[in-house]
Parts: structure tokens; sequence; C-alpha cells
């Protein structure tokens, strides 16, 4: 619906208001991006496609002017934003290169000064080019460029790299990255509520979304997306039916039911060739160009309106052509920046308490430069940074687990695993709370089961026949075999090399566990608004100090825990080492079962490396004078003659010797390993965490306090320290003063807009 025509000077003053809101605009822009701020809410075109499209030849048609490389592949590799201002006094481009941020921009570009229109393509050319030959291929940083010119719309526009469809498989692979990187790039440019996005479809066929794919991942009802066809001209021609030029047209709800900006689809066609003086080039001046941008259009209408063999109506004809499309974005544009206004005013007013505060603190600071109130910050930063220790250790969810929590598995990767000679891995599905982000104390915690859980689930290595026999070697007062001695010796040896590594891979995740407190720390603190001149020198004094005491105690209790292994594995204490004496009880039963006495005597008798007959004729007659003189006590003394025949005697290992060795061999590991899982953890416990929790405290504030009895300026440095401050205040004055005209001028176009709007 028309709009009823204001007067002559209600149409001047809407017309001196808009321009001073495009003013206003460009200001706060500019201050946002010097703030660092991710955008100042300003409405903008984001225009998106694929590599074919013909994306950046649509921006220089609504533009009115060509400034950028136009070709096929990737043309642009940083998003290139355009704040476009018509100007009927100019009738050349007046650009001039607003922000620049990236790796190249010190190649002569002087950010905020006006700069001919070669330069600034040289500029971006430049960059592509830097760029395509850079690892990261692509950069979010955006090329901000005010224009004014008398051909120009009043627009802000973005220009986005090109969307990649890479083809499957390994080979494509460095293809496929570079895609996944442009979609990303592109989903944050539009993800912001006020932006417009400018969607693309080079395509005849409405049911192949292409760029809609992405677009709608982001504006799932395209409730603020354009979509426009381009390159109408060579698609008129593949059309035979009239019928299917109305379904191009006019796509089906069941395509396109949704709320489209617009309604319906935009249809474009931009004319081929580039504007210059050179033999390659087609159009001598932009005025060329425009005029044949304009010629495409009524071509465009005329040859739609053979293939329908009817003529359009008036509403069709407002969506062909690149002119069309420029005045129904202009309008769009202009709505959003006067529906805005009003919210832009409580946000300045936001950012102005904001300023105002950050310069009293300075101030306050400025003012507190004596010797007294420093030192009083410094325990305050004390005290403070040992609260937040404790209730890490203690347990708490401030800290947010996505950002600072681990999963076993990243736990792993970053403090290392519990492994032993076997390289055997405990699986995360054993571990409890494996899956979970954790930090502090509930890390620990967790650590320290999954220790338990590995190291008792070891069973003792694998005993060789070479190893017992080895181990038996020869005593100094007899050559008989001692396999108690033998099972000791190979007990031990095997337990030191099993248990060692892991006390050593104990103390290294629990010392990483414990450093990851420091980070957490420093977070609590800036987020609880504990920070104050000096903080980054202060942390960075007690994270020193905290990683020195941390390694030297986790050292020192990690030599306790040597000692505890070297005396369990250099002494064999019956009464510790042989936890489970029932079992080993009924084990030895069975050497003296009749069946077994029987089978293992004639065994031991036919393979005994005791050759001499003599001495078997001897054993034999003393048995049987045995036999006839006590026949109640044969058996008995016949069992204790074959089992040290078997054990002592007998230098060939038998089953049963084999058997005893490993029984007793098992005993003694199995006592080992309960004793080093109780006093680690005991001792780890006591002699680690404690400390961090009683002695850290008084060793943080002697070493705080004696640097600033002793060194003074090592922690402030009061000369440059004002000079910081002094500098900052400057800083925030100039932004404060900024603020506050961006304020006045917003609220002054908020109050003719609203006059104006009384008016109508």
């Amino acid at each position: 619906m028309a709009t009823p025509a204001l007067p002559p000077e209600a149409t001047e003053a809407a017309e001196e208001a808009r321009e001073l809101l495009y003013e206003a605009y460009n200001e706060l822009q500019a201050l946002a991006s010097e703030l660092g701020g991710g955008g100042a809410g300003a409405p903008a075109v984001v225009v998106v496609g694929h590599q074919t499209d013909g994306k950046s030849a649509l921006v220089e048609a609504l533009m009115g002017f060509q400034f950028n490389h136009v070709g096929g592949g990737t043309k642009t590799r940083r998003p290139v934003a355009l704040h476009l201002r018509f100007n009927p006094r100019c009738d050349e481009p007046r650009c001039r290169l607003l922000s620049a941020s990236g790796a190249g921009d010190a190649d002569g570009c002087d950010a905020g000064r006006s700069m001919p229109l070669a330069d600034i393509q040289a500029y971006i050319e430049a960059e592509n080019l830097r760029l395509e030959n850079d690892p990261c291929q692509f950069s979010e940083k955006e090329i901000i460029i005010n224009i004014e010119y008398k051909n120009s719309p009043n627009l802000t526009i973005v220009d986005t790299p090109g969307l990649i469809l890479p083809a499957p498989g390994r080979k494509n692979r460095v293809l496929q990255t570079q895609a996944s990187a442009v979609e990303s790039l592109v989903r944050s440019k539009i993800q912001h509520k006020e932006t417009i996005i400018l969607c693309l479809e080079d395509c005849s066929d409405w049911s192949n979304a292409t760029t809609r794919r992405v677009v709608m991942q982001v504006d799932p009802d395209l409730s603020r997306t354009v979509l426009v066809s381009t390159k109408l001209d060579t698609k008129i021609p593949q059309f035979a039916r009239s019928a299917d030029v109305e379904v191009f047209l006019h796509p089906p709800t069941c395509v396109l039911d949704v709320s489209l900006l617009g309604d319906s689809p935009f249809f474009t066609s931009v004319p081929s060739g580039r504007v210059g003086s050179c033999h390659e080039a087609v159009f001598r001046s932009n005025e060329e160009f425009k005029k044949a941008i304009s010629s495409r259009e009524l071509e465009d209408i005329a040859s739609i309106e053979d293939k329908l063999g009817r003529a359009l109506t008036t509403e069709e004809k407002d969506r062909i052509g690149v002119g069309n499309l420029r005045l129904f974005l202009e309008e769009l544009l202009r709505k959003r920046y006067i529906e805005s206004v009003p919210l832009i005013v409580p946000l300045l007013d936001k950012e102005h308490r904001s300023t105002t505060r950050k310069l009293r603190e300075i101030s306050q600071e400025i003012s507190d430069m004596d010797k007294a109130k420093l030192k009083e910050k410094v325990q305050l930063f004390h005290d403070s940074f040992l609260t937040k220790l404790s209730l890490l250790l203690k347990g708490m969810v401030v800290a947010p687990p996505d950002k600072f929590g681990e999963t076993l598995i990243n736990e792993r990767i970053n403090g290392g695993t519990f492994t032993g000679s076997e390289n055997f891995q405990l699986p995360n599905k054993m571990m409890p709370n494996a899956g979970m982000r954790l930090y502090g104390g509930a890390q620990y915690h967790r650590a320290m089961a999954e220790f338990r859980l590995v190291v008792g689930s070891i069973k003792c290595p694998p005993i060789t026949r070479e190893e017992i026999v080895n181990a038996c070697g020869v005593e100094d007062i007899h050559d008989g075999t001692n396999y108690s001695r033998t099972a000791c010796v190979i007990a031990v040896a095997k337990a030191r090399d099993t248990f060692e590594p892991f006390l050593h891979q104990l103390g290294f995740r629990l010392l990483y566990i414990l450093k990851r407190l420091i980070p957490i720390s420093v977070y609590l603190l800036e987020k609880d608004g504990e920070r104050f001149s000096s903080h980054e020198v202060l942390v960075r004094r007690v994270q020193a100090a905290f990683k020195k005491f941390a390694e030297s105690t986790e050292q020192s209790c990690r030599e306790r825990c040597m000692e505890d292994l070297e005396s369990t594995t250099r002494y064999v204490t019956w009464s510790l080492h042989n936890k489970n004496r029932a079992g080993l009880r009924h084990f030895l039963d069975s050497f003296v079962a009749p069946e077994q006495l029987s089978v293992n005597t004639l065994h031991e008798q036919q393979f005994g490396l005791n050759d001499n007959k003599q001495d078997r004729a001897k054993g034999d007659s003393k048995s049987n004078h045995s036999s006839e003189t006590n026949s109640s006590g044969a058996v008995p003394e016949t069992r204790l003659v074959d089992l040290l025949d078997s054990t002592l005697w007998n230098r060939r290992l038998a089953p049963s010797s084999e058997r005893l060795v490993y029984a007793l061999v098992h005993q003694i590991f199995h006592g080992i390993k309960e004793h080093f899982l109780v006093t680690t953890e005991l001792k780890f416990n006591c002699f680690l965490l404690m400390p961090i929790v009683d002695k850290l405290p008084a060793l943080l504030r002697h070493d705080l306090e004696s640097a600033f009895e002793d060194e003074l300026d090592s922690i402030f440095d009061v000369t440059q320290l004002c000079q910081s401050l002094g500098q900052k205040k400057r800083e925030l004055e100039i932004e404060l003063k900024r603020i506050k005209r961006l304020k006045e001028k917003f609220g002054e176009i908020n109050n003719r807009l609203n006059s104006l709007q009384f008016r109508q």
C-alpha cells in the first residue's frame, strides 16, 4: 500500500533525519569495532551464496559500480562490509577504509582515511591472495569500507566468501576442510537477529535448496531472508513450457511454505564484462555498466512475457531485476534502522554507565598508589585466591564445566594414563563418571579411584621355569634348594617392576589436576569482580609459587611412597605379605594327599637329578627298614622324606615344585599389592593434598610479604603503573565523550522520527 505524500518541508526533514541516522550508525559501528564488540546491532544485508552463484557480481550491481575481483573459484576470502551512501555530489565513488584487521593490514593501508578506489581494489585482491597461501585460507575479520556515490543506494551490504560443495573421498579432504571453514564463517555472520540475509540460489528448480540448507540452520522459517534467483537470463531459455515458467516465478507452497521475507523470490541478471579502458573491458565507465543493468532487466521481462504468452503483472515485474531488488532492500533496511533506534538508546545508556564506573575505578586506583593500600590489596588478593582454591577442592559449580571441566579421556591425554608393563588400560565404561567434565576435588577423587581400580585389577606377571631355576642359586652352606627364598626373590622383583611405574604416573596425574586449579581460581576471581591493577603480576607470582610448592610436595610424597615400596620389596615379612593363609594351606595340603604322593614320588625318583644308584639304594633300604620297624609311622615319615626329596634335595624342577613356587609368588605379590595400594593412597592424601590445604596459605603469604618488603617494584612498578593508569583514564574519558555524543545524537534522531510520525 502506498504511503500518503508528505509536504515538502516534512520530506526534507525526513531526508535530513535519515542522513543523520546513517551517520550515527556509522559512528556507532566504528566505536563498536574499536572496543572489540561483536557488532553494534546495526541492520545490514549479508549476502550468502555458493562460489558460482554470481554473488560478488550481484553485490557490484547493487552498488552501482565495480570494485571487486569477480570470476570462478574462491575470490572472496574475507567478509567485506560496504556502508553505501547515496551522495548526488559524488560523480566518482568516494571510499574510506574504516577498519582492516589482519596480517596484511600493515601494507600501506591507512584505516579511517580516504583512499582511491584503485587502492581499495588492490588491497582486497592482496588480502585474498595472502589468505589463499595462508594455512587458515579464510578470515572472519571484516574489511569495512564507507562508500559515497551518486549511483549507490543507502545500504549496508556484507559480501561473504562463497560456499563450497566438495566432492566426497579422502583425496578431497583439503577442499572439505575449506568448505567446513567457510560454512562456519557464514553462519557466524548471519546469526545476529538484526541481519537481513540475501540468500542466492542458482537453480531453475526450487526443490534444490543448496544455499537455503545453510541459511535455514540459522533462520529456519526464512523470516529474515530475501531469496534471490541469480542468472535469470541463462535460465529462461531452459524452460520449454509456459507452465514451467509459472512454477518458477510462483513456487508452490509445498516447496516454499514459509514466512519468506518479501513473500516471494526475486529474479536478477547481471551483464557480464568488466569496467575499464583495456581491450578486455566491456564497459568504459560505471555509467555504461549501470545502463547495461537496466537494459538487462527490460530484456529479462520481455523474454519471460514471450515464454508465458502474456504480460507480467506489476507485482511480478517488481520481483525482476537488480533495480527492484535494490529498492526493496533499501526500504527494508531503512525500516529496520528506524525500528532499532529506540533499542540503541538504552544500550548506549548502559555502555555510558559501564564506562563511567570503569573511569571511577581507575581514578580510585590512581589515588590509592601508596604502600599501605597496595599491601592491603595484595593481602586481599591472597585471601580471595585461597578461598577460591579451597572451594574448588571442596566442590562447587560456579566455574562452567564446558570450559574448565575434563572428561576422563581428556584427562588421560593431558595428564597421562595408568598403564603397566603389559600396557593394560582400564576401559572408560568401567570408571564411574568417566564421561563427566570434572575439575577440582571431584577430578582428584576420580583419578584416585581409577588408580585403585587399575592397580587392584593387576595380576601377578607370568613366571617362567627359567626364572625359577635362576632364582634358586646356591646357598652358602649347602647345595639344596630353598623354594621359599626362590619365591620371595621372584615376587619382590616382579612387584617392584610392576608397581613403581604406577607411582610415577599417579604423581604426574595428581600434580596436573592440582595445577589446573590456578586458572579456574583466577576465573572465579575475575567473575566476582576481584580484579585490580597488577592483577596479572600477582597471578603470575602466585602461579609460580604454587607450581614450585606443588612440584616439590609431589616429589617428597612420591619419595615417601618409594621408601615404602622399597621396604616392602626388600624384605618379606610373612605376616604382612601372606594375606591369604587359608588358601595357601589348602593348596599345600594337596602335596600330602595319598593319590598325589605316589605319582609325585615315582615321577621325581624316576627323573631326579640324583643318578647315584648307591644313594638311591641307601634311601630305599632306609625306607624299607623304617617300614619294617615301625609300620604305624611309615606313611608320615615317607611323606616327609619324599617332600624333602622333591623340594630340598632335588634340582630337577618337578611340577609339584613349580606349583609350590607359583603359589608362594602369587601370595607374596598379592600381599605387596594390597599394602602398596593402601599406603600409596594414604600418603598422597596426607602428604600431597593436605599440604595444599594447610601449608600453602602460609607459604604464599610469606612469599608475597617478603616480596613486598624486599622487592616492591617486582610486584608494583609504581611509576609505570601510574603512567599506565593515566593512559587508561584518558582513553576512557575519550570513549565516554564519544558515547555521550552518540547517545545525544540517537536521542535527537528518535525525537525527529517521532515528530515525523506524528505529522503523518
